[in-house]
């Protein structure tokens, strides 16, 4: 059957007319009725809407519910993980594997001059502690604070082993401190001799330090020396290797003990111009030890001048105790560094002379000036007494012949005026001339004393 356009079916379609016989309808035709009753039911504007079946949902979203499904999945985990480490943490603190047992667990590298023993005062205490509670950080603090030690690292290794890497310092000098003799580094720290014949040094002697210095003090000073040595050793000279010692008291006037065959020179070099102050006294000194007799010391300090043996104040040092000097020549030092020198600050009001030329002519320096108008006056006194005999000889004995009167003749001395009781040389000497002490006394600037 045909389907109408009409929103309504009549009667006559719904119940057709009783005289209209009734054939069996084919099978397409069944399955079309069926169809349009169908749609008559779903379009049918007299039928009862159709009520709507609600689904039933969860209280989360999805999204949300399967997130706090992998937290807890998470948090699981996590506690897991926790308990592990506590039953691990619980094991490393009671079990007797991790435990150090004696000193033969702690190992120790980099030694030459510092002692186990000395490890072992400040690692004893951790010997039958667990590994895992030796303070590291504390320890290596204790350790750098030995002297020879520069730096440390402590390391632990499972189960019970303990390693220590020491890194000493390195030493450029030796240095006199009061009676003792001690090595010290390019910052200023002292150290202890090694032990007898464990290692030979061939370093000057530093002096000017006092006892109970603080390193803040000793630090300029190491400056100065590593600049002296720098400089005498540029150009591959090595003349440091040839200074017994290297006073450093008065950081404007650096005066260093030059030694050699014939003797020990003391050379002042001032503050700067170290090496080429140094080579003037080596390209004079032979000159200068043939021409006086005694060549005790030199300054260089004043430029294109050169004052020889000038007259000094001496400042006594402390004698070394025997033990600092067996320490100190096992350790290599220099037989004319243990000697105890008097250490000198020039107060010189001599001439000076150029650098450029050693000097031909030689003047008398003010004190021996002194010296030569002391004898001067004794030998005009003596011939104004011997002339005054003489004369009253005569007047008792006028026929007798005059009496034989010996002639004093003064000693030659420089022109010299008088003012206000005082002599001072008249003129200044010629260019050229070096004040010296004559004779052969010894200058003060290197005078030698006993072995302590």
């Amino acid at each position: 059957m045909a389907r109408k356009s009409g929103s309504t079916i009549t009667q006559e379609e719904l119940y057709p007319p009783a005289h209209e016989p009734a054939h069996p309808a084919p099978d397409g035709a069944l399955d079309d009725a069926r169809m349009l009753d169908l749609d008559v039911e779903q379009e049918s504007p007299f039928l009862r809407g159709q009520k709507r079946v609600s689904v039933r949902r969860g209280s989360l979203p999805k999204k949300a519910a399967t997130g706090l499904t992998w937290g807890i999945l998470a948090l699981g985990v996590v506690f897991l993980c926790a308990a592990a480490i506590a039953a691990l943490y619980h094991y490393g603190e009671h079990s007797w594997r991790f435990r150090v047992e004696s000193s033969d667990d702690i190992e120790v590298t980099g030694l030459q001059n510092v002692t186990r023993y000395q490890i072992m005062e400040v690692m004893g205490g951790d010997i039958g502690r667990n590994i895992f509670f030796v303070p590291l950080t504390t320890r290596k603090q204790a350790l750098e604070k030995i002297p020879w030690v520069q730096s440390a690292s402590v390391m632990r290794f499972v189960p019970n082993r303990l390693r220590i890497e020491i890194h000493e310092r390195t030493p450029v000098a030796f240095a006199r401190i009061g009676s003792k003799i001690l090595l010290i580094d390019s910052v200023g720290t002292l150290m202890e001799l090694p032990a007898a014949g464990k290692r030979k040094y061939s370093f000057p002697v530093i002096l000017g330090m006092n006892p109970g210095e603080p390193l803040s003090t000793r630090t300029p000073r190491m400056k100065i020396y590593n600049d002296v040595v720098n400089q005498l050793d540029a150009g591959g000279a090595h003349y440091s290797q040839e200074l017994s010692e290297v006073d450093l008291s008065d950081p404007e006037d650096v005066k260093v003990l030059a030694s050699d065959p014939q003797g020990e020179v003391l050379v002042h070099l001032g503050s700067s111009n170290y090496l080429e102050r140094y080579k003037v006294y080596v390209s004079h000194v032979r000159e200068w030890r043939q021409q006086f007799d005694k060549l005790e010391s030199v300054d260089l300090r004043y430029d294109r001048q050169i004052i020889v043996n000038p007259e000094q104040g001496t400042v006594k040092q402390t004698p070394l105790s025997i033990l600092s000097v067996k320490a100190a020549v096992a350790a290599g030092m220099k037989p004319a560094a243990l000697i105890t020198h008097q250490l000198t600050s020039p107060k010189s009001n001599a001439t000076l002379f150029p650098a450029a030329k050693p000097p031909a002519k030689v003047a008398a320096s003010k004190k021996s000036v002194r010296r030569a108008q002391r004898r001067m006056t004794a030998a005009k006194a003596k011939a104004k007494t011997a002339a005054a005999l003489a004369q009253n000889k005569s007047m008792t004995k006028p026929n007798s012949p005059a009496a034989q009167v010996p002639s004093a003749t003064p000693a030659p001395v420089p022109s010299v005026s008088s003012t206000a009781g005082k002599s001072t040389p008249a003129a200044p000497p010629p260019t050229g001339a070096v004040v010296t002490k004559p004779g052969n006394k010894p200058s003060p600037a290197i005078a030698k004393g006993e072995h302590p």
